[in-house]
């Protein structure tokens, strides 16, 4: 593999107008396709073959809705104290905000409050007015109709009614990128200047970043014309992108400016930095897209397409990396090692001084002797920290929230509803019966309903509906909690568990659905595949690790790893966004349950970046160790040739996830915060405090492979050890070079 990349990375080199061309029209291309026939986000929480997804289905087809294909809004109105909605002034202030309404250029239907419909709370003093758009999604209903409806509100409120809208037409929009990502892009510029000491260097990353950020987002949203896609998928391709595709570039930049620095032709260093450090790439990139795709073993169409959305983004920020990025180093040639900067170039100089001073070790290496020093006590205490952090999993809480902010209009609607009507108005189960005839049909709802509504934490049942044909019925049950609590959960078991005499008895079918059951039902799905998913996880950890670097102990101390760093991750998920720790700091203004897809995609995508920190860290110190070095000193070396390039990207990476977590929507402030903390945990935990105490202590058993492994097994040689050999004699190189290379000294940066 390195060989190849060599190859390709000296021919984007040398072909460099052709690759930047290639790019700039692949990008061109993909905008203009997404432009013509994208459709807008929709929501698709199902699970194929589930009783709650086959119910729904039938009441779609039986009870079929004029309304489906038009965005809907709601106006909810509350009286003052001791008056009602449905009396006196204010009813004409309703009526006068009903026919505003309904005569509104864009508006199709307006249905004012009213007791039948259930669209009045029981003490009268609430209502909801629903309305129905003349659009398909919210961005396109013309801004003049909100700003009439919110003057019709305001005349309301001046009429000494609470008003607040909600519902779909009236939630804001979410921008793919906003002010906190573009800050968090902004930071991990300036730990890049840090890093390359050159901005006009520091640029190159994020620019091939946001390339293929933009290459990958807009390819998926082309695909919105035919598959359906939640803005959900899109936040975390561009969150992902952004991070990897910034890392992958710091690896191999790094290693090409460092090999320019020390004299080597910035052809050959491009091609040597590609082979090398870009073999890694490639490895770390494969490993996020397999942990990604294999979400779809799942069977959850709204999981299986986030993560092979983010999966085609990873693809595409690798090729970026392997192709564009050397035809960009052409462009810099010898300038990638200097600064127009003063200070930075002054910067520069002071760093060359203290590596070349032998009386001077860096900080990685005194940081790699104080861990490898005692190692049992740095293995226990960490252990120890990171098993304070998981504690929290043990309460963990899965559901599918996103509810709106409380502190907007919508938000506050909410309430008021949840306030009036109760908690459970805005989820209601739905049982769904299906007989051979309308009397026995109806009959088999009626005792359903009648003992549905004697158990407990149900509020209310409402009477049977037949469909048209009369072989379906319906009722709706009412819980007395919110949507994503344990008690409504424990309702819809109750219910499913009390219908079973009833079917019996009347020949009948008797399912419960609805989209608070199919949100159940997905989060228990979720918990249930989690364990396996895991195991498939480290079971491909196990066999990539084993490959690479030829060693059991290795791999399985990766992988132990990597569980510390995930439970530490999850602990944190819960204690913010359950227990509301540092809720307040964080912007988060309701707690609840942990989205019941996050820690699938936390384990995926940690995987990935945890394995890519293990093999810049790790496979230094092997190289140190086949170069003759004792276990100890070999660690030491190797973590003082790789630590700096990993904290530079683990802190890429903590930033732009950072930046997710200021952002509006509660989902993507879970995956930011999650995805922030497990990529702290893991750089500076796991891997650079746990991984050099562990390889000490076990000494020269971490490098033991069985005599069977040893034969069959490949040698892919990831980091190009052999390329690097090779660099000593330009003759042994795929392609012979006219320049000379100078020989790289022992104290060589990643």
């Amino acid at each position: 593999m390195s060989t190849l990349l060599y190859r390709l990375g000296r021919g984007c080199f040398r072909h460099r107008k052709a690759v930047l061309a290639a790019w700039l029209g692949l990008l061109a291309v993909v905008a203009v396709t997404a432009l013509g026939v994208m459709k807008p986000f929709a929501s698709a929480t199902t699970i194929p073959g589930t009783e709650a997804q086959r119910a729904l289905d039938v009441m779609e087809e039986e009870f079929p809705s004029t309304d489906e294909s038009h965005v809907t809004g709601k106006i909810v109105i509350q009286a003052p104290a001791g008056q009602k909605i449905t009396a006196a002034a204010p009813a004409q202030a309703v009526a006068d905000l009903s026919a505003t309404a309904a005569d509104t250029p864009g508006v199709v239907s307006v249905t004012g409050p009213a007791a039948r419909s259930g669209t009045v709370s029981s003490d009268g003093r609430t209502g909801i007015t629903e309305i129905v758009f003349d659009a398909e999604k919210a961005e396109d209903i013309p801004e003049s109709t909100l700003l009439t409806l919110e003057d019709a509100a305001q005349r309301a409120r001046t009429a000494g009614l609470a008003v607040e809208t909600g519902g779909d037409a009236f939630s804001p929009s979410t921008a793919i990128m906003g002010p906190t990502e573009i800050i968090g892009v902004l930071i991990a510029l300036a730990v890049l200047v840090l890093v390359f000491r050159s901005l006009r260097t520091a640029l190159i990353p994020i620019v091939t970043a946001l390339v293929g950020v933009a290459i990958g987002v807009l390819s998926l949203l082309a695909t919105t014309s035919v598959i359906t896609m939640d803005s959900t998928s899109i936040t975390l391709s561009v969150m992902l992108g952004l991070a990897v595709g910034i890392d992958y570039a710091l690896f191999i930049v790094s290693r090409h400016q460092i090999q320019v620095r020390q004299g080597m032709d910035p052809e050959e260093s491009a091609a040597l930095a590609t082979g090398t450090a870009g073999g890694a790439v490639v490895f770390a990139g494969a490993t996020v897209v397999i942990a990604l795709a294999a979400l779809a073993v799942v069977n959850i169409p709204f999981l299986t397409v986030m993560g092979l959305g983010a999966a085609a983004t990873v693809v595409v920020s690798v090729l970026i990396a392997t192709t564009l990025l050397p035809a960009l180093l052409g462009f810099m040639g010898q300038r990638i090692t200097s600064s127009r900067v003063p200070a930075l170039a002054r910067s520069a100089a002071r760093a060359e001084r203290r590596q070349a001073d032998p009386r001077r070790p860096a900080a990685a290496r005194r940081w790699a002797t104080a861990t490898t020093r005692r190692p049992w006590r740095v293995l226990i205490l960490c252990a120890l920290g990171l098993g304070f952090l998981s504690v929290p999993v043990t309460d963990l809480q899965l559901g599918l929230g996103g509810g709106p902010d409380p502190h907007s209009s919508a938000g506050r609607a909410q309430k008021l509803i949840d306030d009036s009507f109760g908690p459970g108005h805005s989820g209601p189960l739905v049982v769904l019966a299906q007989g051979p005839d309308r009397a026995t049909t109806t009959a088999a709802a009626q005792q359903a309903a009648d003992r549905i509504k004697n158990l407990p934490g149900v509020a209310s049942v409402s009477p049977p509906i037949a469909s048209d044909s009369g072989n379906s019925v319906l009722i709706q049950v009412t819980p007395s909690s919110g949507p994503d609590t344990r008690a409504t959960a424990t309702v819809l078991s109750e219910i499913r568990s009390a219908r079973d005499g009833i079917e019996r008895q009347t020949g009948t079918r008797l399912n419960v659905t609805g989209n608070t059951a199919v949100n159940i039902d997905v989060a228990d799905k979720l918990s249930a595949a989690l364990p396996v998913y895991c195991l498939l996880v480290m079971g491909l950890a196990l066999l990539l690790l084993t490959v690479v670097f030829r060693a059991i102990a290795v791999p399985l101390k990766a992988a132990l790893g990597f569980l510390l760093s995930l439970g530490a991750s999850l602990g944190v998920l819960v204690a913010v966004f359950q227990w509301g720790w540092l809720a307040g700091p964080l912007g988060i203004a309701e707690t609840g349950p942990v989205l019941s897809f996050l820690p699938m995609l936390l384990v995926g995508i940690l995987f990935g970046l945890a394995m890519d920190y293990e093999v810049f860290l790790v496979s230094r110190m092997r190289e140190e160790y086949t170069r003759g070095k004792p276990p100890a000193e070999a660690v030491i070396r190797g973590f003082g040739h790789s630590s700096r390039v990993v904290t530079a990207a683990a802190l890429i990476m903590i930033v732009v996830f950072g930046g997710f977590v200021l952002a509006e929507m509660q989902v993507v402030k879970g995956m930011g915060l999650a995805l922030a903390v497990g990529v702290l945990v893991d750089a500076f935990i796991v891997r650079m405090t746990l991984v050099p105490a562990a390889m000490a202590l076990l000494g020269h058993h971490a490098w033991w492979l069985p005599r069977f492994l040893r034969r069959i097994l490949p040698n892919v040689d990831v980091e190009g050890e052999q390329l690097t050999r090779q660099a000593t004699n330009p003759r042994a190189l795929p392609h012979p070079t006219p320049h000379t290379v100078p020989s790289l000294p022992d104290t060589y940066d990643v």
